[in-house]
């Protein structure tokens, strides 16, 4: 992971957060009002893979520039400040007892899909096949499948990377392949649901089984030459939120696998 300012110059990573505002605010608008404003989407029977309207593959390594007491090491019991916890979070996340977990065999509860892509560290985005993207993280050698299309979830429990549905959005003109879906640009929206319960944070800060993740990913290149993704994420919990939960996350895109270096989960 990269620390404070140790690769983007902290005028840029400011001017990039107010562009992450704007762009969030957008996206919490009601979709019924985003389909009337014209937000396209790819054209039927389509592969994914064909009609990406930007390249997320390769490597890429967490920018932590925000949130650095809770993300580069473990909080406190009870630093939460940010976080829109109800009374039953806060019972549960003041309850915290990390030998707990670990005696449950829980050390990867914050490493869900609720909070797995805050955790410093490395992405590897790869296609598994022409319509699931899948996303390893060297933070607790987990992995997420983005599937696209009519895709269903088998039955079974739920997992700690809980199913997640794909969808391409684009910027304008409708679906397409090749490279003019690349110079037009878009995102890529993922919703997860049917998740075992986790952290939001690793000092117990909790989300249920019935929270609801939805993503948008977002590349923005840079006339130095350097790639960012920035992953807008919602988490909705009416189990323990009292309102959404908004948070930004920025990645910088690296060459090549050097410095690539999975680790286990870890409580503490």
């Amino acid at each position: 992971m990269v620390g404070h300012g140790a690769v983007v110059r902290a005028s840029r990573l400011t001017k990039r957060s107010a562009c992450v505002a704007v762009f969030l605010l957008f996206r919490t608008i009601p979709e019924g009002v985003q389909a009337q404003r014209g937000r396209p989407q790819a054209a039927a029977n389509v592969p994914a893979k064909a009609s990406a309207p930007i390249d997320l593959t390769g490597y890429w390594v967490s920018l932590v520039t925000e949130d650095w007491r809770w993300r580069m090491v473990t909080p406190a019991k009870g630093d939460y400040p940010s976080i829109p916890l109800n009374e039953a979070g806060k019972r549960v996340a003041n309850e915290w007892d990390p030998s707990k977990d670990e005696a449950a065999g829980e050390q990867c509860k914050s490493y869900g899909a609720g909070n797995i892509i805050r955790q410093p560290g490395r992405l590897h985005i790869t296609w598994e096949d022409d319509d699931t993207l899948r996303v390893d993280f060297d933070a607790g050698t987990q992995t997420r499948l983005l599937h696209f299309g009519d895709w269903r979830a088998p039955s079974g429990p739920p997992n700690l990377q809980g199913d997640s549905i794909a969808q391409w959005e684009f910027a304008g003109g409708g679906g397409g392949r090749g490279q003019a879906n690349q110079a037009r640009g878009g995102d890529l929206k993922v919703v997860t649901t049917h998740m075992r319960p986790g952290y939001l944070q690793k000092n117990g800060v909790p989300y249920s089984g019935t929270a609801i993740v939805t993503e948008y990913f977002h590349r923005a290149d840079e006339e130095n030459g350097d790639s960012l993704l920035i992953v807008t994420t919602i988490v909705e919990d009416p189990q323990y939120l009292t309102r959404q939960f908004v948070r930004s996350t920025h990645f910088k895109r690296l060459p090549d696998a050097s410095g690539w270096n999975p680790q286990p989960c870890t409580v503490r």
